[in-house]
């Protein structure tokens, strides 16, 4: 069993309360499909639910009736070789592929809402995460060590008793020069418990 999957549970992914068939014509070679030539949009082929189905690694779009559950079509979803495809002239309209018994079929499938089709295609790319992050674990040693970060003994920077720097701050003028030495000064004397001053932060870039 794939890590992150569980072959006895069956879940929902995404439910839309009515979703559009239609028969699409055959696709032209080197050509996306176009719901635009699907005929009337307003008269599709069926109107009922959609589901995608998650039972262990496999999915499956359930094309069911809104009333009964009866079903009218089933499509694997593999994200391998996803069976699912956006037309180019809209988003609310795909082309899925339908299988049965060895035989294939291609259907036209549109939401009447844009956001049932947005919630479609995260609850598809969601799964496809999930499925290649099951197919590819990260392994032990990546998850311990960082590749940014070299491997060996930590070395001690702190200052010892005694020890003191000085921070000679570049400027014009005597006055900067003053307050540079004033500042080498302060830092000097940190070992009997002065301290640097802070720098203030930099100026905002708002407008006052």
């Amino acid at each position: 069993m794939m890590e992150g999957f569980d072959d006895d549970i069956e879940s929902v992914l995404y439910i839309a309360r009515e979703v559009s068939v239609y028969k699409i014509p055959p696709l032209r070679i080197n050509e996306g499909h176009r719901a635009n030539d699907w005929g009337d949009l307003a008269n599709p082929l069926w109107k009922g639910r959609l589901r995608i189905i998650e039972k262990g690694k496999n999915a499956a779009l359930m094309f069911e009736d809104s009333q009964t559950g009866e079903l009218f079509a089933r499509a694997e979803y593999d994200p391998s070789r996803p069976s699912v495809e956006a037309v180019l002239d809209s988003s609310r309209y795909f082309v899925v592929r339908v299988e049965d018994a060895g035989k294939k079929a291609y259907i036209g499938m549109g939401f009447a809402e844009r956001s049932d089709s947005f919630d479609f295609n995260v609850a598809l790319q969601d799964y496809t995460k999930r499925y290649k992050a099951a197919l590819n674990p990260p392994s032990p040693t990546a998850e311990t060590f960082s590749p940014h970060i070299p491997l060996g003994p930590k070395k001690d920077y702190s200052l010892k008793e005694g020890q003191t720097f000085s921070i000679s701050i570049p400027g014009k003028g005597r006055k900067q020069g003053a307050n540079s030495n004033l500042l080498s000064a302060g830092s000097a004397n940190s070992g009997s418990g002065g301290c640097v001053p802070l720098l203030p932060p930099p100026p905002s870039s708002r407008k006052k």
